[in-house]
């Protein structure tokens, strides 16, 4: 990962908001998807692996292209029990296989909807695991390289998954989190632990701010780390995720950067 900010980074004139959508599932209503697709640019739709049903994609796939927001599949481990964020020691040749599948899934919802899946990113668990499991990282890269090598691959930047996705020459699109707190390494501190997710709407506009313009992140013991961000995320689990949102694109707007999707 990269250990610190580099005051050489550019100030940056654009960024793409992202938020994890479409979580719901059956009975279990998950977040406010309506609200959230008039704030960001990008929506990582669950495939139905950690949340997300067949009726709850193509609903979020059919608001997504009414609001001109770009979709993206959000894939994950087979774990609804657990909202995809237990970390699994899946075989790579069936995570690879379990990726396509939720690609294919997505992909159909989005065609009938009018629109189509443009970017790929691996949710909870899968998407920390990759961050350092060269195995799984690969696994997914191959997976999305099979289906559709064209699609850009959403993730944290210094990655096992960055490394792999370039040595396939995928597109690699570095992102960061407004609502999550960082080690100095640039790991995200891990749920389990305490302040691990943010709630203070001025503070987290303006780290927003910071990321997009200066590409610099305040970490937990106050360490500032690089992450030079193309995209920033909003979760829309998180209490109070569409206040933030309204903040974050508050600020943006104020600081003069444009919001707009990656792809």
């Amino acid at each position: 990962m990269e250990p610190s900010a580099d005051p050489t980074v550019a100030p940056r004139v654009s960024v793409d908001l992202n938020s994890d959508l479409g979580e719901s599932f059956g009975a279990w209503s998950m977040g406010d998807d309506v609200a959230m697709l008039r704030l960001v640019t990008s929506a990582n739709v669950a495939c139905g692996f950690h949340g997300g049903d067949p009726s709850t994609m193509l609903a979020t796939c059919r608001l997504a292209a009414e609001n001109d927001v770009a979709v993206g599949a959000h894939v994950s481990y087979r774990d609804l029990a657990g909202f995809g964020r237990r970390s699994m020691d899946v075989p790579a040749a069936e995570l690879r296989d379990e990726v396509l599948y939720q690609l294919g899934a997505l992909a159909g919802m989005a065609r009938v909807a009018g629109t189509s899946v443009r970017y790929v990113k691996p949710h909870g668990a899968l998407y920390n695991r990759i961050v350092h499991d060269e195995a799984q990282a690969a696994a997914v890269v191959e997976a999305v390289a099979a289906f559709d090598p064209t699609l850009p691959l959403l993730g944290l930047p210094g990655s096992a998954v960055e490394r792999a996705a370039g040595a396939r020459g995928l597109r690699f699109v570095r992102e960061a989190f407004v609502d999550r707190a960082y080690r100095a390494d640039g790991a995200l501190v891990p749920r389990t632990e305490p302040g691990a997710v943010l709630s203070e709407v001025s503070a987290i506009a303006a780290r927003a701010v910071r990321m997009a313009r200066d590409g610099v992140v305040e970490a937990a013991d106050g360490t500032p780390v690089a992450v030079a961000a193309d995209s920033l995320c909003v979760h829309g689990d998180t209490p109070g995720a569409v206040r933030m949102a309204e903040a974050v694109r508050r600020g943006l707007d104020e600081a003069g950067i444009a919001v707009r999707p990656f792809v």
